[in-house]
């Protein structure tokens, strides 16, 4: 009953909605299959990912990471000993109800992928001895697929599995060679997955573009644009200097908005540009940027509200469907989400508390594990999270610019590390393998 009662609540919203959840973004991902060229920070795997699941009104793929999900989570808690069907219910209910992952599970965009890939690579990594071979190979995949799908997840991934090396030479009798090397290797294939996809659809050998629009706006917000601008215009005749007394306040407005961004040519007029200011103005301002991705990480740590972007006008998401999936139309129409019955106000007076709550747990496990200097497979779980949390922070907040959206899809799995953390304290679990080390 709980392998079709989990995935059934998991996608809730969506069954709501009846209609698959929408976001700014999702357009993007789905004009790759029918556009076929490359578009900045829009991933060719998962946009193939998503035409999969199109003739089934993408309900195919609401499926997929629902069950997904489902399966990780027991994953996770059996290799905590936790294999009582009713402790998975317990847990799956409260973060169904207490955090952002069910709307996740409703959604077409990669966020699904964040935090599942984090405990899948912990899983790979740390405890692929109790695992099955079969169980081993689809984490794997499963890991390299969710790395394609978003530049900032394959980041994170890699962060991890680097901070795993590191920190191996003292940790040898927990963190296995043999399990390092097969979460290093689930990034390399990412990256060779996302790349075929880009040369199949566009017939380009290329990474997804846009790397330097990314950074460029989160400096232009910071007011770091401006300054470089002002002192280095005109006798370096960038584009950018006739409008550098106009330049938009925000990131999102200059790349997305009616900005001079679309009169320089977007992407392919100014990439370049942006890619020279960006450069040079991390050599001349090296302490203001500094402190200013600092501030972003420190601000993308506390925005971790769920729903952003789905409860706006998209209009570009609206007009790939019309334009290229005219038989959804009706259906999309008719979705709650697309008559301004959604919103997130009241749940995220749960979410928001409960995800800060849940960092802060996540600290506290921490530093009880450095006070006691034991290492168990808790503090583990913890500290893999916690690093994940903090490079996510930093990737999204301080590359990127700080938003709810970048939060709410990697918090809940710090959520899920206070449950662990609390069954085992009420439980009286005591974890035999804890292993002394030496600050």
């Amino acid at each position: 009953m709980l392998a079709l009662a989990i995935p059934l609540l998991l996608l809730a919203p969506a069954i709501w909605n009846g209609y698959p959840l929408l976001q700014w973004d999702t357009g993007g991902y789905l004009a790759r299959w029918y556009e076929g060229y490359l578009v900045p920070s829009r991933s060719t795997v998962f946009g193939l990912y998503l035409h999969f699941g199109e003739d089934s009104h993408f309900w195919i793929n609401l499926g997929i990471q629902a069950l997904a999900t489902l399966w990780i989570l027991q994953l996770v808690l059996r290799v905590f000993g936790m294999t009582r069907p009713s402790r998975l219910a317990i847990v799956s209910g409260v973060l169904m109800l207490t955090t952002a992952l069910p709307w996740l599970a409703s959604l077409l965009l990669t966020d699904i992928f964040a935090g599942l890939s984090v405990l899948s690579l912990f899983i790979l990594v740390l405890h692929g001895d109790r695992i099955s071979a079969a169980e081993r190979t689809l984490l794997f995949v499963f890991t390299a697929f969710a790395a394609a799908t978003h530049s900032a997840t394959l980041a994170v991934l890699l962060g991890l599995c680097c901070a795993g090396w590191l920190v191996r030479p003292w940790l040898r009798p927990r963190i296995a060679i043999t399990g390092l090397v097969q979460g290093s290797l689930t990034i390399a294939v990412g990256a060779a997955m996302l790349l075929a996809a880009n040369f199949a659809l566009s017939g380009q050998l290329a990474w997804t573009p846009g790397g330097a629009g990314i950074p460029f706006g989160r400096m232009l917000q910071d007011g770091i644009v401006a300054r470089y601008l002002r002192d280095h215009c005109p006798e370096q005749k960038l584009k950018l200097c006739p409008y550098r007394n106009q330049l938009p306040a925000s990131a999102d407005e200059f790349l997305w908005g009616n900005s001079m961004f679309n009169t320089l040519g977007r992407f392919q007029g100014l990439n370049d540009e942006m890619g020279f200011i960006t450069l040079h103005s991390l050599a001349e301002y090296p302490a203001w940027q500094a402190e200013a991705a600092i501030v972003a990480t420190a601000q993308q740590l506390g925005e971790v509200a769920t729903g952003e972007g789905s409860t706006v006008w998209i209009p570009h998401t609206y007009g790939i469907i019309e334009h290229y999936m005219p038989a959804q139309l009706p259906a999309m129409r008719a979705a709650r989400q697309q008559r301004h019955e959604l919103g997130f106000t009241v749940i995220n007076r749960i979410h928001v508390p409960v995800a800060l709550g849940s960092m802060l747990a996540v600290v506290v496990i921490c530093a009880a594990a450095i006070r006691r200097r034991r290492l168990d497979d808790l503090t583990l779980l913890a500290a893999t999270v916690g690093l994940a949390l903090l490079g996510n922070a930093f990737v999204c907040g301080a590359i990127s610019g700080p938003h709810d959206r970048y939060g709410a899809r990697m918090v809940w799995i710090a959520t899920l590390v206070a449950l662990i953390a609390g069954i085992q304290y009420f439980s009286g679990a005591d974890d035999r393998d804890a292993d002394s080390f030496s600050l």
